[in-house]
């Protein structure tokens, strides 16, 4: 393998023609930072406008630390993950505290919810530091690069690292894996490195890196929709803290209509509600109504949006 032949062909694929990401166009480390954490586990279409509703309403790391949790968490809602939200914005108080962004990797990886891949990230794109960023896109092609499930991913990646233009190369082998090297169908045939490739050689470049099996577990709900003068009932969610969700069955409810049904799936667990309307005498105390016409001021589950759609003021009788 010519580790120098591979980052010259993977420069010119990259400096050829790669996505324009918005945060591609800025050098802010907040900025950059917010896209990292958002990238994480989400794909990159969904995270776009995400990203720019974000900064838009939090544009300097100061807006992200003074900002209500409810109203960090309302702006991250459906992105999932939430516990990245509560992180970012522990992080923006410290970086507040401290004075400025930092500007070295340990300082931040130190922040609250920023590890390994992302400390590098940052700190190579924003500062231009020596740091080899290793997401699950780059360790498949280092992976496949070297044709060996047990070769040491990070130690082969820092080899690698163009330490000229360490920001730009850590997106050139980030952008290579998210859209040539591919998890289940790599485009060996457009792929400019592929003579370097060991696992192409073997053939193997499908079994790397082995695949976990995941065991999905399925469970059943039912989102009860229950209206009065203008108002729904909503509870605090159990399943993501600091959100509010439509309620399960409890005692005293009255069953109405079956308004749809849905699946969702949160990591390993795939969820099928059914939405149905109800009504009610009394109804437990950590349960409140709120004003339909303020929902969008409070986090509501992703699950409690997708039950919503299916109301029609017109036809459910509040």
């Amino acid at each position: 393998m010519n580790l120098a032949t591979i980052r010259r062909k993977l420069v010119q694929w990259y400096d050829r023609g790669h996505r324009d990401l918005p945060w591609r166009r800025s050098t802010d480390p907040y900025a950059i930072w917010v896209s990292e954490i958002m990238l994480q586990q989400t794909r990159v279409a969904a995270v776009i406008p995400y990203y720019e509703r974000f900064l838009k309403c939090f544009p300097r790391v100061e807006d992200l630390a003074q900002a209500p949790e409810s109203e960090v968490l309302s702006r991250w809602s459906g992105l999932g993950y939430y516990s990245r939200a509560r992180n970012m914005q522990k992080a923006a108080r410290q970086i507040v505290n401290s004075g400025e962004f930092p500007r070295d990797y340990d300082s931040i990886r130190a922040l609250s919810g920023i590890g390994d891949y992302t400390a590098a990230a940052v700190a190579s794109i924003a500062f231009g530091l020596p740091h080899a960023a290793v997401d699950g896109n780059v360790r498949r092609v280092v992976m496949r690069l070297a044709g060996d499930a047990r070769t040491d991913v990070g130690a082969l990646a820092t080899q690698l690292l163009d330490k000229r233009d360490p920001g730009r190369w850590n997106q050139t082998v980030m952008e290579f894996g998210a859209t040539v090297c591919l998890p289940r169908a790599p485009l060996c045939a457009e792929c400019p490195v592929s003579g370097e490739c060991r696992a192409y050689r073997l053939d193997i470049q499908q079994e790397l890196p082995p695949r976990k099996k995941k065991v999905m577990i399925r469970r059943a709900h039912t989102l009860l929709v229950i209206r009065r003068k203008g108002r729904i009932l909503l509870t605090p969610s159990p399943r993501v803290s600091g959100f509010w969700e439509l309620p399960e069955t409890f005692s005293g409810v009255r069953l109405g209509p079956k308004l749809g049904e849905f699946r969702h799936a949160i990591t390993n667990s795939q969820y099928h509600f059914e939405v149905r309307e109800a009504r009610i005498g009394a109804h437990p105390k950590t349960c409140r109504w709120w004003d339909e016409q303020k929902l969008v001021e409070i986090p509501l589950s992703t699950p409690t949006k997708k039950a919503l759609r299916y109301l029609d003021a017109a036809s459910i009788a509040p």
